[in-house]
């Protein structure tokens, strides 16, 4: 007889998936032969430049990339990086002590709970924020506390609310700008309060700096380690997945400070062998080549958003302008939750969003929008919402 083996308490402890619902409707509605377009993932829908994957073709055939990786990984892609934080922020990095090769963006946000975080140690996130926070935090068996993110502060934590002792029992902050849901960038004065907030209460910063690369209106995304003093409390974890579409290829990295890049290696010292060579012979290619295909990118995505945006405002829907990332957020009718709202558009419209609620208590009131159609399917989905006579 199959024996059942019990789940240990850690795989319990672990937050549900709350947007795995929404995919399962998904797709009953495309099942049922409806025309359904899809706005509520953060999925690149365009494919990765064609320099970048000549370049992991060619690794491919190199034998020495059939053989393991160095643990910690390859000294060049190491040494892209810092190249691309000195010439795209002026922020100068040790590639060997400074810089850690990672699988992915998401793989580091999960690790850094489980590497600097003890049973009940407090770590501070935003609310609405990335779900994905919390699991290693679940693992690490540790509390969160939540930051509101609110309309009225630009969607940025408002610090003297948290209370002081809080602050002195925290080890451990997440920060993501361009933000993810609320498409809100962050200024050097934010950044600057919370490197001297940090200081003062021993804190790590992680910033999640996923959508680096994808500002509007000629406004360059500010990197934390721009910051003086960022490096001393804290890091940043830059993916390619969004400035290069490479969400597939599974390889970011973490910047900065030193004792945290070492925790970082020591844990997938003992989870990895490092990224496949001819990825990481892409990523170095991506960071180190021209920039051209980012800016066509960035002016992509411009006229997703722009055209978009007009085609909600007609309709009367009064939103804001997103400032960065690929995402809009959108207050939804004061007499609908956000599940509510986003289950009338798929039923009804046929048009599905996520719901802000997946994203935190502070998340319900929205629902966040993926720019990743082409603007003609963003314009008719904003024509079918129309067309219910809601607003």
């Amino acid at each position: 007889m199959t024996q059942n083996f019990e789940q240990s308490d850690m795989l319990k402890r672990l937050p549900e998936q709350f947007f795995a619902k929404l995919v399962a409707r998904t797709q009953e509605f495309k099942q049922q032969g409806h025309d359904v377009i899809n706005l509520g993932q953060g999925n690149p829908d365009l494919p990765t430049p064609d320099h970048i994957i000549q370049e992991v073709q060619e690794a491919a055939e190199n034998p020495a990339n059939h053989k393991y990786s160095p643990f910690r990984g390859f000294r060049y892609l190491k040494e892209a990086a810092a190249n691309y934080y000195k010439r795209e922020y002026g922020v100068s990095l040790d590639p060997e002590t400074e810089v850690a090769v990672l699988f992915g963006g998401k793989a580091g946000l999960v690790e850094i709970s489980q590497c600097l975080l003890n049973p009940k140690d407090t770590a501070l996130l935003p609310d609405p924020g990335y779900p994905d926070y919390m699991s290693g935090i679940a693992m690490a068996d540790a509390d969160p506390y939540f930051m509101p993110l609110k309309r009225e502060n630009h969607f940025l934590p408002d610090y003297s609310t948290i209370p002081e002792e809080t602050l002195d029992a925290a080890k451990l902050m997440f920060l993501n700008y361009p933000n993810n849901p609320t498409a809100v960038t962050a200024n050097k004065d934010f950044y600057d309060e919370t490197v001297k907030l940090a200081k003062k209460h021993h804190i790590c910063v992680v910033q999640d700096f996923a959508y680096g690369a994808l500002g509007f209106d000629d406004q360059k995304p500010q990197s934390f380690l721009q910051s003086e003093g960022a490096k001393d409390i804290g890091i940043e974890i830059y993916t390619l997945s969004k400035t290069y579409n490479m969400a597939g290829w599974r390889v970011a990295f973490a910047a900065g400070n030193p004792s945290v890049i070492e925790a970082l290696n020591k844990i997938q010292d003992h989870m990895f062998v490092s990224l496949f060579g001819a990825v990481q012979s892409a990523a170095a290619k991506a960071l180190n080549s021209d920039q051209s295909a980012v800016r066509r990118l960035v002016d992509t995505y411009t006229e997703r958003r722009d055209r978009f945006i007009r085609m909600i405002r007609d309709i009367g829907w009064e939103v804001d302008t997103p400032e960065g990332s690929f995402f809009a957020w959108l207050p939804v009718p004061s007499n609908y939750t956000s599940e509510e709202f986003a289950d009338l558009l798929l039923e009804r419209a046929h048009v599905v969003v996520a719901p802000g609620r997946g994203f935190g208590k502070y998340g319900d009131g929205y629902v966040r929008v993926g720019l990743l159609e082409s603007a003609d399917r963003l314009e008719e989905a904003a024509a079918r919402i129309g067309r219910l006579g809601i607003f």
